[in-house]
This record gives structure tokens, sequence and C-alpha cells, in this order.
């Protein structure tokens, strides 16, 4: 059974008077423990196929299926907890909560959007460090870490809450190339360790190089050619 699925995915958004198209009837696939990219250039519409499958948005018609669920169909509050229960997030920019340690930060998730008891959390934090290689930072802040540490607490982060899928916009684009490519490298390594799948919306060749599936966008259409399968 598919991922994520899009039968004739379309997206139009209204500024002022003019309806400004995104997304122009896409069609994909996605199989799980896949490892994904969007490529296109700025304004293909990679971030805002990206944002639908997150059920961050909806299409404004066809059908986007995630996980079995119909994202049209989600309301605000059940998409919120879809999302908390099924999806990992990692930004560009890191998005780590500044006042709260390493350790806090990946423990964040079950406080906010999972019931789990102390010891619990405990042990799913510390295997995530230990995974990450970054136990002997568990008490850092933020600011007391390198770009590519602060990305591998972010990449642990995204994975505390066991999500089948985790969507990373321009992960590596703060990162230097070697760091990048470490990164790329962890990540790949969590897949294949968690069973995770890994959606990726980038410019950055040494993820496409990683690719298994990638989907071209280019003004809101899938290339020809673009959506091969792994």
């Amino acid at each position: 059974m598919s991922l994520v699925t899009a039968n004739n995915v379309a997206k139009t958004y209204r500024v002022g008077d003019v309806d400004v198209p995104a997304l122009r009837g896409i069609d994909f696939s996605i199989e799980p423990s896949s490892f994904v990219a969007f490529v296109g250039p700025s304004g293909s519409g990679k971030t805002t196929l990206l944002n639908m499958v997150g059920c961050l948005d909806k299409p404004s018609s066809g059908r986007l299926v995630v996980l079995g669920t119909e994202v049209a169909a989600l309301d605000r509050r059940a998409a919120a907890d879809f999302r908390g229960a099924n999806i990992g997030f990692i930004f560009q920019d890191f998005n780590l909560i500044p006042v709260l340690s390493a350790y806090e930060n990946i423990e964040y998730p079950l406080l906010m959007v999972q019931d789990w008891p102390a010891d619990r959390r405990r042990a799913r934090v510390t295997e995530l460090l230990e995974a990450v290689g970054m136990a002997e930072q568990a008490g850092k802040r933020p600011d007391q870490l390198s770009g590519g540490q602060k990305q591998r607490v972010a990449v642990a982060r995204a994975l505390t809450t066991h999500p089948k899928l985790v969507l990373a916009d321009e992960p590596t684009a703060n990162l230097d190339h070697g760091t990048a490519y470490r990164i790329i490298e962890l990540m790949k390594k969590m897949r294949d360790g968690f069973g995770t799948t890994f959606i990726f919306s980038t410019h950055d060749p040494k993820i496409v190089g990683e690719a298994e599936v990638i989907l071209t966008l280019e003004d809101g259409r899938l290339v020809a050619g673009g959506g091969a399968h792994a």
C-alpha cells in the first residue's frame, strides 16, 4: 500500500482579485521507507506540495491521501492531531527552542503531543541522542551547538514520536558541504533503522543524488520523467 498518493492534485491561491495556480494536476505515489526528493526552481510548487503532504494545506481539487487519510477531509484540529501522530518535520533553520537543551528539544514533542510517562520519554530521547551521535551534547542549548549538531538534534526531534513520514524543507541549506553530506547519511541511516519515509523539498544536488524517487516540478506540473519510482 502506498504511503502517499496524489491523483490530479491542484492548488490555486487567491491573491487580491487574481487566482494564482501553484499546482496543476499532480499525480504520483510514494511507497513506505522511501527516500524522496521534490525538486524544481523557486516557484515550481515543491514547497506547496510538501505542505499539503504534511497536512499544513489542502488541495483545491483532486485527491491527496497520506497514510490512508484523505487530506482534504481533515478540519484544522483533526489535521493537527494527524500531524502530531504521524508526521515529523525538519527545517533549514533548525527551529530548535533556544532556551531548551538538546535533550529537552528532542523530548518536547512527547510532552506536547503524546502523554508518555517520564521513564519512557527518557528511554526514547536517550535512544535518539545516541543514534544521531549527540549523547555527549545532551545538556547543551542550541547556541552552544554547531549548525551540523543543531540539525542532528532536529533530525532526532523529528523522529521522537515514531512517525511513519518525515518531511524536510531544504534541510541542508545552511550547512557546509561536508556537514550536509553527513546529515544526509544520518537521515538514510535513520530511514534504514526506523523504517521512516523521508520526503525533501530541495535544491541540493547532494540530496537529489541520494534520492531513490525524484519528483521534478516546473510551473506547478510534474516534468515528464520526473516521477520515477524506486
